[in-house]
């Protein structure tokens, strides 16, 4: 139904004689097919109230005429008509109804038409050679109108598209937006038929990846015009939400932060952030959505490396007069008994050393820490900045 003309090429001049008998037919014919895709095409009751009967008739009047005009040879083209044709597809698309109910108000206009002509030629005895010709004129032409209808279909399907996207944006940022309104979020919700969820989880994005819009469930929120692309997911991350973000994001790269209250979306999203930063750095694995419930105790300790390297200058200033060699082989040993709860047997076991060599290095750091190890708080504070520094440390062999 929706092909075009292209690569058929038009049929011939009609004889002026039939022109004329044909133009005789036009009102009449035109009130019978509006009346019979009336009796055929029902309306759709959930959707607002058709056109009035009136208005579709000088439509159809005008569409048949100007068909009229193209099978004399003289007219090319006709701009009304095909405005008419995209507004009705456009109009399609704005009611939210799909282009079923117009191809088939087209069937059965080409079917009332033709059934009109053939009428009149067995009437007015019309050579066969003028019946092709018709047939083919007609089928071609009701082919160009469905064309140019489904063309003002997709033109305005897209227009909307950008526009939801655009408000879609403007909402995603009153989320993040500190101290944002609830009214002024739930009146700019309202506008884009959005329900305000409790909880939300925010997703993060590398700059300038490739999403597919469409693979997005409809309640999902994107910014992918911004420095850092990223979407917001109502409710919590589960199997679904995980296939849709699959499906969606070609690269697969992405980082998935926690579930929180609505308040609390850039925590969410600040977390999302610095997860796939870890990931891009190569501390993380890249194996598609990275969850950061499954990675808190890194994003705790990797939060702020600045600051670690402070602590860690700190914390471990007592090893500054040992070799770079000595000080790699004291911190793997410190690390590895503090793990250890300090058994010593357990920390040989994980550096696949003898018992006696980690209690002959223990009591070199017990001299050189003094009283630190004996300290709950500074034994934490050590181990914290060990682990840290060795997941630093540990960059995926990828991203060496």
């Amino acid at each position: 139904m929706t092909e075009t003309l292209a690569g058929r090429g038009r049929p011939g001049p009609i004889p002026t004689k039939v022109i004329a008998i044909l133009s005789a037919e036009l009102p009449s014919l035109a009130e019978e097919i509006v009346s019979e895709v009336k009796r055929s095409v029902p309306a759709d009751p959930r959707k607002p109230p058709p056109v009035p009967q009136r208005t579709i008739q000088v439509g159809v009047e005008q569409v048949m005429a100007a068909f009229v005009d193209q099978v004399t040879g003289v007219a090319d083209t006709h701009e009304r008509r095909d405005e008419l044709c995209r507004e009705l597809g456009r109009s399609a698309a704005y009611e939210g109804r799909s282009l079923d109910v117009l191809q088939a108000a087209y069937r059965v206009g080409v079917q009332v038409a033709w059934r009109r002509v053939a009428d009149v030629a067995s009437r007015r005895r019309l050579p066969s050679a003028v019946m092709t010709q018709l047939a083919d004129a007609l089928f071609s032409y009701i082919d160009e109108l469905a064309s140019l209808t489904v063309q003002g279909y997709l033109e305005a399907r897209s227009q909307s598209a950008d526009e939801l996207a655009g408000a879609h944006r403007r909402l995603l940022r009153l989320v993040l937006r500190p101290g944002a309104p609830a009214d002024a979020l739930a009146e700019t919700a309202k506008s884009v038929g959005w329900t305000v969820p409790d909880e939300v989880t925010m997703i993060a994005l590398p700059a300038r990846t490739r999403c597919v819009r469409a693979a997005l469930d409809a309640d999902v929120l994107a910014d992918l015009g911004d420095t850092e692309p990223h979407l917001l997911v109502p409710g919590p991350f589960g199997p679904e939400r995980r296939e849709m973000l699959v499906e969606a994001l070609p690269e697969r790269r992405s980082a998935v932060g926690l579930t929180v209250p609505l308040a609390e979306a850039a925590d969410s999203l600040r977390w999302a952030r610095r997860a796939l930063a870890l990931v891009e750095a190569g501390v993380l694995e890249d194996a598609g959505p990275t969850l950061c419930e499954r990675h808190l105790l890194t994003l705790w300790l990797l939060s702020d490396e600045a600051l670690l390297d402070q602590l860690s200058r700190r914390r471990l200033a007592a090893l500054s007069g040992m070799s770079r060699t000595q000080r790699s082989r004291m911190t793997e040993t410190l690390g590895a008994w503090l793990e250890a709860q300090g058994n010593a047997v357990e920390t040989a076991r994980r550096l696949r050393v003898h018992p006696q060599t980690v209690r002959y290095r223990m009591r070199r750091l017990s001299e050189t820490f003094d009283e630190q190890l004996a300290d709950p708080a500074s034994r934490f504070a050590l181990d914290a900045v060990l682990r840290a520094r060795r997941l630093r440390q540990e960059r995926r062999p990828s991203m060496r």
